[in-house]
């Protein structure tokens, strides 16, 4: 008897992305399509792959909203840090740098772009190139990608310290134009950094005029998480009100002792403008936020941890705070020498975390720093860490919210067809995970670690990871944007 299904996973409980409760049910998998969801049981039944899933969770893959693996997908496709966690779809481009398009004027990767890579690794000045380069690669996971701001500034303008002109916002708006044909899911910035925060709003209005036609997105890295937030949140919802296009706020945060137990304020603040608008949010579930060295950052309020250094290597995994004391100088002035660098900030409220993550349009990015090699443990501990300490542990909210923020609320917000959820025709995007043992092993000190609990992932409908460990085998392709009007509901 020929086989009717290439896998068949039996008994699992389907949580299916939509937050509905769970139901115990079979999944059948062909040409890298689910087909069949429900009693499967029948004795004619048979896949060429059957598995016994019984006690264990079966989900959409999840959706990594906010990542800086743009060139990491390339350099290093198996990108175990997202497979284990049960990441099968990664978004780049976040906080206003990407890999495409860019044409560097310098020899120099202007700062925050010097998280993705060097000079050298800049190499596509059409964001078509960048998708190819994507599918020639063949990743583990799936790719979909949007434009930086930032990224546009470094390739049409002589210097970032200062507001762009109208002729560099037109030449940028081309850049854009052209990306958005080829795919590209929008528009992200990145305000809070000096290469882009002399950028007035009116330089963004006038540059993101396309993204409505297109159907396209903005999100941003604002222009303040500090004590500035409730404005720089104007700013940006006010962008997107004006131009009619969904607005996503990167890694949402109450950032700086000053500010710590203003959550239920910010909030209140998006569920007035939500009335009006498409407004929602990514976190990642730490109380730690991770970056380059910022020196408007530097403060003795809380703990900033050193991850990498250009000028003194040999300082990274070290405190601010010891290295100051080494060198008999100020915190700035220890900041300056080792710049530039990376640093881990202890400067969020966990109330303030928590709150984030409750809101119902919050969606999950892990915000991770594949370059840095002592990185934030969000790099592969996200994921599971909301599945385990938050929503087993701390009951935030219940398994099924927590696996709709992973999956089909970000597959909407960002348009990605045919992703996000179990339903027949999608495509087997699926990870199967033990809900009593899942939890992230990645820490502070030790950071590069496989989450427990993850017991398979498949992307596209093959396996590809598996008992800790990956198969090998990479299914992972580019996804363009397609218009909203096309995404399955």
């Amino acid at each position: 008897m020929p086989y009717q299904f290439d896998l068949l996973i039996r008994g699992a409980m389907l949580l299916d992305g939509s937050g509905r409760p769970g139901w115990q049910a079979d999944l059948a998998v062909a040409a890298g399509k689910i087909v069949a969801i429900g009693d499967l049981s029948a004795p004619d039944v048979r896949a060429a792959t059957e598995l016994n899933a019984h006690g264990l969770v079966l989900a959409p893959g999840f959706i990594d909203v906010h990542t800086h693996d743009d060139l990491e997908v390339l350099r290093n496709p198996q990108l175990l840090a997202k497979l284990s966690q049960g990441v099968t779809t990664v978004i780049t481009g976040n906080c206003g740098i990407s890999a495409a398009p860019v044409t560097l004027r310098s020899a120099i990767v202007p700062d925050p772009m010097n998280l993705l890579g060097q000079s050298a690794d800049f190499s596509y000045p059409a964001f078509a190139d960048y998708a190819v380069a994507v599918d020639a690669a063949q990743p583990a996971v799936n790719v979909a990608a949007l434009v930086g701001h930032t990224a546009l500034r470094a390739s049409t303008m002589d210097r970032l310290d200062r507001a762009a002109t109208p002729a560099e916002i037109n030449q940028m708006r081309a850049m854009l134009e052209v990306a958005l044909a080829q795919g590209a899911l929008g528009l992200s910035s990145g305000l809070a950094y000096h290469n882009a925060s002399q950028a007035p709003a009116a330089e963004l209005l006038a540059l993101a005029a396309p993204l409505s036609a297109a159907g396209a997105i903005y999100t941003t890295h604002l222009r303040t998480e500090f004590d500035g937030i409730l404005d720089a949140l104007t700013e940006a919802a006010d962008l997107g009100e004006a131009l009619q296009v969904p607005v996503v706020v990167s890694h949402l945060k109450c950032a700086g002792v000053a500010n710590w137990g203003r959550s239920t304020e910010i909030l209140d603040f998006f569920a007035a403008r939500r009335q009006q608008q498409a407004l929602s949010c990514d976190c990642y579930p730490y109380s730690a936020s991770s970056s380059t060295l910022d020196l408007a950052q530097v403060t003795g309020d809380f703990d900033i941890f050193i991850t990498w250094s250009e000028p003194e290597p040999t300082m990274a995994g070290r405190l601010l705070a010891d290295i100051a004391a080494d060198w008999h100088c100020s915190l700035v002035e220890a900041a300056s020498r080792l710049m530039p660098a990376g640093a881990v900030y202890h400067g969020m409220n966990e109330a303030d975390v928590q709150r984030f993550l409750q809101a119902p349009f919050s969606m999950m990015g892990s915000d991770g720093l594949p370059c840095d090699p002592q990185p934030h443990p969000r790099l592969w501990g996200a994921f599971p860490r909301v599945l385990g300490h938050y929503c087993r542990d701390l009951q935030l909210f219940g398994l099924p919210e927590a696996v709709h923020k992973m999956t089909a609320l970000s597959a909407m917000n960002f348009n990605l067809a045919g992703r996000g959820l179990l339903r027949e025709g999608y495509q087997a995007d699926l990870v199967l995970f033990d809900p009593a043992l899942v939890r992230d092993t990645a820490t502070f000190t030790s950071p590069v670690a496989c989450a427990a609990g993850i017991q398979a992932v498949w992307v596209n409908g093959v396996l590809s990871y598996q008992q800790g460990a990956a198969t090998g085998v990479r299914a992972g392709r580019f996804l363009p944007r397609l218009s909203s009007n096309n995404v399955q509901e």
